[in-house]
C-alpha cells in the first residue's frame, strides 16, 4: 500500500469531507476518523482484479480528497455497508466501473497495492472486505470513486477517494437543478460507418494516430476513429474490443513487441480517461512487427507499419 503523501487531517465529524463525501449517507452513528486532500495530485484506480498477470488500474491525476470513516458498535456485514452507497453513488451520475469482494478482488495481494487511509483510521480485514471504483463524466474531464469497505469485529470501516481531473471541478458548480451531462462523447452518426467497417471485417485500422518511430507516445489531436470507436462502444455495451499495436522492423522483435504493447495501452488509456469507455470493454496487446501491411523498404511503409488496429473480440 502506499498512501498519497498528503497533509493528514484528524477530523471529528462529516463536515472536514468535501463533494460526494459531505453529502454520503452513512449509517447512523458513522464518524469522520480522518481527511487528506491535495488540490494536485496522482493515484492508480484499481479498475479490475489482481492477478498474477497483471493488475488493471488506472492511472488519474487531479484533485484528490481521500475520506474515512468508522461505524463503531457496528453488526453490518460488508455488503449492508456498500449496498446503500452504492445506491447513493449511482443516484448520483456515476458509472460503476468495477466491484469485487475479498478474494474475487484479488485477497492480500489487492488490498495492500490499493490505497486507502492507514490504521487506526482505517482497517482493513484481509478476510473480509470489499471495492467498487466508478466514475462521472464531466466536461472537459472526469471524476472518479474508490470506495473500500472492511469490517473489524465491532465496527465497520469505510474509506471513499475521489478524483476531480480539469474541467470537472467547474462543471460540479452547476446551480442546483442544472442537468448533468450524462451522454458519452463521439457523434453516432458519424460512427455508423466505423461500427459496420468492424462489424464486417472484425477490425479497422485506427488512420489518424501517429507514433514517432520508437516512442510510445500518442500524438496530439482529437482522433475521430477514437471517437467513433467509443461511441460505439457505448452503443454497444455487451461489446469487447482489443487495441493490438504494431511496429515497423527497426529493432528486435522482443522490444517491438513491447513498444507496440505501450502504443496500444496508450491508445487504451485515452480512450478510458477522455472518452469514458468501459475499462472492461477494451484491452491492449502488442504483435511487434510480425504483421506488416506494407514494405519496410521504405520511410512511407515503416509509417504505414506503425499503427494501433482495434480487433472485435465479442462472438
Amino acid at each position: 500500500m502506499r498512501p498519497l503523501a498528503l497533509v493528514l487531517c484528524l477530523a471529528a465529524g462529516p463536515s472536514m469531507a468535501q463533494g460526494l463525501a459531505d453529502t454520503l449517507g452513512l449509517p447512523t452513528g458513522a464518524e469522520t476518523t480522518a481527511t487528506i486532500g491535495s488540490p494536485a495530485a496522482s493515484t492508480l484506480l484499481p479498475v479490475g482484479p489482481w492477478t498474477e498477470a497483471g493488475f488493471d488500474r488506472l492511472p488519474l491525476e487531479g484533485a484528490i480528497r481521500q475520506t474515512a470513516w468508522r461505524l463503531r458498535a457496528s453488526k453490518l456485514t460488508t455488503l449492508q455497508i456498500l449496498d446503500p452507497l452504492r445506491s447513493q453513488i449511482e443516484a448520483a451520475g456515476f458509472t460503476v466501473l468495477f466491484s469485487c469482494e475479498t478474494e474475487g478482488c484479488g485477497g492480500f495481494d489487492f488490498r495492500y497495492d490499493t490505497e486507502t487511509l492507514p490504521e487506526p483510521e482505517m482497517h482493513v480485514d484481509l478476510n473480509d472486505f470489499r471495492y467498487l471504483s466508478a466514475r462521472r463524466k464531466r466536461p472537459g474531464g472526469a471524476e472518479y470513486l474508490g470506495l473500500m469497505v472492511s469490517r473489524s469485529s465491532e465496527s465497520g470501516f469505510v474509506n471513499l477517494i475521489s478524483v476531480t481531473q480539469a474541467g470537472a471541478a467547474l462543471a460540479a458548480q452547476t446551480p442546483a437543478g442544472t442537468a448533468p451531462q450524462t451522454a458519452m462523447p463521439g457523434d453516432t452518426a458519424s460512427a455508423a460507418p466505423f461500427a459496420q467497417e468492424l462489424e464486417n471485417n472484425g477490425h479497422v485500422a485506427l488512420e489518424d494516430l501517429t507514433f514517432e518511430s520508437g516512442a510510445a507516445t500518442l500524438g496530439q489531436g482529437e482522433f475521430g476513429t477514437l471517437s467513433a470507436l467509443a461511441a460505439y462502444l457505448a452503443a454497444n455495451r455487451d461489446r469487447t474490443v482489443a487495441l493490438v499495436g504494431h511496429t515497423d522492423t527497426e529493432g528486435s522483435l522482443a522490444a517491438n513487441i513491447t513498444l507496440s504493447r505501450q502504443r496500444a495501452e496508450a491508445v487504451r488509456n485515452f480512450l478510458i480517461e477522455r472518452l469514458g469507455v468501459v475499462p472492461a470493454q477494451v484491452s491492449a496487446e502488442g504483435a511487434g512487427w510480425l504483421a506488416p501491411r506494407a514494405s519496410n523498404l521504405t520511410p512511407e511503409g515503416r509509417a504505414q507499419n506503425r499503427r494501433v488496429e482495434v480487433v472485435l473480440t465479442s462472438t
